[in-house]
């Protein structure tokens, strides 16, 4: 059993995002919902099972969830949980494996502490023990894109690079399919918010791969406004390409 008192951040963010994982699969398990009811319970169930685990263990910090309305005292705290209990909820009602949860610790706006559960597959990514990304393979690079709305700007970057459009549901899954070394590129420019990037983001750094805003700045978290419109996640030797071929797009379309 974890002792509490000598639980980390890190250590205290893995736990969280099995457990919620373990109950969403519970939840599928018991086909006693299906498809949209099945994604609606999930969310509720997980927020809820959260947002009592953090309020017990760590009572003095604030916490934005995508599942409950934003507590302006938020903006005072350095230290703000940022979860998406469950990311990923159309995909989860559908029975595939693109889905996962995201709790994220920022400290001062920056993404510090993160787990992405990936519970479909099952698999857990952390901060606390970074996955080491090898080297890119031979072959053409690879993009994860979003299944259902792949945004313009990464098939434009898809194209001058000649790489392959990998369609993927979560956020959090796609994320860390470059981790897995699965992708080589996320490139996201459709709209997001907090919740959908910092567990990620974190997760991502750690590991040592690049992760910013499209136009190459940082990200940053625990904002009034939640809203965090884009970030590319990729390797470090592919950053400098990209970025250079999203100005230049973006630069064309004026």
């Amino acid at each position: 059993m974890t002792d509490a008192a000598q639980e980390t951040d890190a250590q205290l963010a893995r736990r969280i995002a099995d457990t919620a994982g373990e109950l969403l699969i519970a939840l599928q398990r018991s086909s006693l919902f299906e498809g949209k009811a099945l994604g609606k319970v999930g969310d509720r169930v997980a927020n809820g099972f959260i947002m009592e685990a953090l309020a017990v263990q760590r009572p003095e910090d604030k916490v934005l969830s995508e599942e409950e309305a934003a507590d302006p005292a938020r903006l005072q705290n350095s230290r703000v949980w940022i979860v998406d209990p469950l990311d990923g909820t159309r995909e989860y009602g559908e029975r595939r494996t693109d889905w996962a949860v995201h709790i994220a610790l920022s400290i001062d706006g920056a993404p510090v502490i993160g787990a992405v559960a990936l519970p479909g597959l099952p698999e857990t990514l952390c901060t606390e023990q970074p996955i080491s990304v090898p080297p890119p393979g031979p072959g053409p690079l690879r993009m994860v894109v979003s299944r259902t709305r792949p945004a313009a700007e990464a098939v434009a970057v898809a194209e001058k690079l000649g790489a392959d459009l990998l369609p993927m549901g979560s956020a959090g899954a796609k994320a860390m399919s470059i981790v897995r070394n699965e992708a080589d590129i996320y490139l996201h420019s459709g709209g997001q918010y907090e919740w959908d990037s910092c567990a990620p983001v974190a997760v991502a750094l750690a590991a040592g791969l690049h992760a910013s805003r499209i136009d190459g700045s940082p990200l940053t978290y625990n904002h009034e406004n939640t809203y965090l419109p884009d970030l590319l996640i990729c390797r470090k030797e592919h950053a400098k390409l990209v970025l250079g071929l999203i100005a230049e797009i973006a630069a064309a379309a004026k």
